[in-house]
C-alpha cells in the first residue's frame, strides 16, 4: 500500500480546482464599476489613506501651483532624514542599526548612555536563547524556506513566555526587543540546520558575542571561521538600516497593523507579518534581480557593449528572457518614481565593495542597466512618470558579495524590518485603534436553495445530457 505524501495533488483534487476557479471567479468590470481600489490604490497608483503614523515618512511628491510634481525620493524615519542619519553613522564610524531601533522605537535619537543601555539589552536577549531551543525546535524538521523556519521558530517562542498574551506596552515593547534580538540567530541557525541536513554541509553553532553588532553578529555566527572585514560589516549594517522601516502601507507592515489590531499576541502578530514579506512580491524581489543578472551574464557576450546589453533588457520586456515575465527585476517601485533614496544611498557603498572583491566589472554591468532600462522601458512600454532603481536593484549584489546562501536574502530583510513591525505595532496597541475591518462587496448572484435530493438528480441529468 502506497503511503500518502503530504504533497500528493490527487485526480478528485484537481477535479475540485477546477470547480473552485470555475466559482470563485470575478468579472473584472465590476472592480470599476463599483469603484474599488484593488490593493488598495487609486487608480493613480496612490495609496488608499487607511491610517496615520510618525514612524516613518515616504516622499515622492512635492506640491507645485496646487499640483502633485514627482521629486527626488525621500525616507524619514522618525522625522530624521535616513540620508543624514546614515551619513552619521559613516562619519562618526560606528554601526548604526541599533540606533535606529532605538529610534523607530522611541521616537527620538539617543545619546550614549541610552544606546549602551539598548545594546547591552539586546546583548543579554542574545544570550537567553535556550540551548534546548536551538537543539529541539531549530534543529528539528528543518523547512526547506528560511522565511518558514523563522515563523515557526516565533510562534514556537510563544510556549516559551509565561506573559505570552500580555499586551500590555511594557509586555510588549519587552516581546519586541527581544524579537528584535533573536531575529539573527534563528534566521542562521535554521539556515545552518537546513544546510547540514539537506545538503550534508558540516554543521557548526557559533554563539553571538555580546560587544558585537547585530551585523558582526549575523556575520560572525554565519561563517565556519567567524572572520569578515570592516567593510563587509559595515554594508551589512547599512543595509540593515535601510531596510528597517519603510512607512506604514508596505504590505507587511500594514499585516502588522490589522493583525494587532484584533488584540492577539505579538508571537502570532509577527508570524503574520513574516508570512507576508516571504511573498515573491514583497520580500524576495532581491532574488530574483540576482538570478537575472546571472542570466544575463551568462547570454550576454560583451558586458561593456551598451548595444547588447540593451538588447537584453528589451527582451526581458518583451518576455524573451530570463522568466519571461516581461520585467525588469529592481527597476520601478510603488512610491517612487525619480529616485529611492535607500537604492541612492547604498550604491556607493556596493562600489567600494566591488572594489575590495574585484568585482568592478559586475559593479560596471549594474551601473549600465541602471542607467539603460528606464530609457528602454520608456520607448518599449511608452512610460514616461520615472522609472528608478529600486533598493532591491543592488542588494541582492551586496548579500552576494558578502558570500550570504541565498536562502537568507529575505530573512535579513526581516532581520531589519522586524524594528519597523515592533514600531508600528506599539504604536496600534498605544493609540488604541478599532479592529480594521475594510468592505468588501458581495457581487454574487443569489441562489434557490434545493435539497440534496434535487441536486443529485440534476447532476444525473446533466450527465446524460453530456453523454
Amino acid at each position: 500500500m502506497k503511503e500518502f505524501e503530504y504533497a500528493d495533488i490527487t485526480k478528485e483534487v484537481k477535479e475540485l480546482a477546477i470547480l473552485c476557479k470555475k466559482n470563485s471567479r470575478i468579472d473584472p468590470e465590476l472592480y470599476g464599476k463599483y469603484e474599488v481600489k484593488r490593493g488598495l490604490r487609486d487608480i493613480s497608483g496612490k495609496g488608499v489613506l487607511t491610517g496615520l503614523t510618525e514612524i516613518s515618512e515616504i516622499v515622492s511628491y512635492s506640491i507645485v501651483d496646487s499640483d502633485l510634481v514627482p521629486c527626488e525620493g525621500k525616507l524619514y524615519y522618525q522625522g530624521v532624514n535616513v540620508k543624514d542619519l546614515v551619513n552619521g553613522f559613516i562619519e562618526e564610524k560606528r554601526f548604526g542599526f541599533e540606533e535606529t531601533v532605538y529610534l523607530l522605537l522611541f521616537g527620538e535619537l539617543p545619546d550614549k548612555e541610552q544606546l549602551s543601555n539598548l545594546t547591552g539589552l539586546l546583548a543579554k536577549y542574545r544570550e537567553e536563547l535556550p540551548t534546548s531551543f536551538v537543539r529541539d525546535i531549530i534543529m528539528k524538521a528543518p523547512s526547506r524556506d528560511m522565511m518558514n523556519t523563522l515563523a515557526r521558530s516565533v510562534l514556537t517562542l510563544y510556549s516559551y513566555d509565561e506573559l505570552a498574551d500580555d499586551t500590555s506596552v511594557e509586555n510588549v515593547l519587552r516581546q519586541c526587543l527581544q524579537l528584535i534580538a533573536l531575529f539573527p540567530l534563528l534566521s542562521v541557525y535554521g539556515y545552518q540546520a537546513f544546510s547540514h541536513y539537506h545538503d550534508g554541509n558540516s554543521l557548526f553553532i557559533h554563539s553571538p558575542k555580546p560587544e558585537l553588532s547585530t551585523a558582526e553578529n549575523i556575520l560572525h555566527i554565519l561563517r565556519p571561521d567567524s572572520k569578515f572585514s570592516h567593510l563587509e560589516a559595515t554594508i551589512l549594517d547599512l543595509a540593515l538600516v535601510l531596510h528597517a522601516e519603510h512607512g506604514g502601507g508596505n504590505n507587511s507592515t500594514f499585516t502588522t497593523h490589522v493583525v494587532t489590531s484584533s488584540g492577539t499576541d505579538t508571537y502570532s502578530a509577527i508570524a503574520a507579518s513574516l508570512g507576508s514579506l516571504k511573498g515573491p512580491r514583497h520580500g524576495g524581489a532581491n532574488i530574483k534581480v540576482v538570478k537575472m543578472f546571472e542570466d544575463m551574464k551568462e547570454k550576454v557576450k560583451d558586458w561593456e557593449s551598451e548595444e547588447e546589453v540593451g538588447q537584453y533588457l528589451s527582451d526581458l520586456l518583451n518576455k524573451k528572457a530570463f522568466d519571461h515575465a516581461g520585467l525588469i527585476y529592481g527597476m520601478g517601485h510603488a512610491v517612487y518614481s525619480i529616485s529611492d533614496p535607500r537604492a541612492d544611498i547604498l550604491k556607493g557603498f556596493v562600489k567600494n565593495l566591488s572594489e575590495e572583491k574585484g568585482l568592478q566589472k559586475e559593479y560596471a554591468l549594474y551601473s549600465m542597466v541602471e542607467r539603460l532600462a528606464p530609457e528602454i522601458i520608456a520607448r518599449e512600454r511608452r512610460i514616461y512618470k520615472g522609472v528608478s532603481a529600486n533598493v532591491d536593484f543592488y542588494s541582492g549584489f551586496v548579500y552576494r558579495m558578502l558570500d550570504l546562501p541565498m536562502e537568507l536574502y529575505t530573512p535579513i530583510f526581516a532581520i531589519a524590518r522586524i524594528a519597523g513591525w515592533s514600531a508600528h505595532r506599539l504604536e496600534e496597541i498605544i493609540n488604541d485603534g478599532k479592529i480594521i475591518r475594510p468592505g468588501y462587496k458581495s457581487v454574487a448572484k443569489h441562489k434557490e436553495y434545493k435539497t440534496m435530493e434535487e441536486r443529485t438528480v440534476q447532476e444525473e441529468n446533466a450527465d446524460i445530457r453530456l453523454a
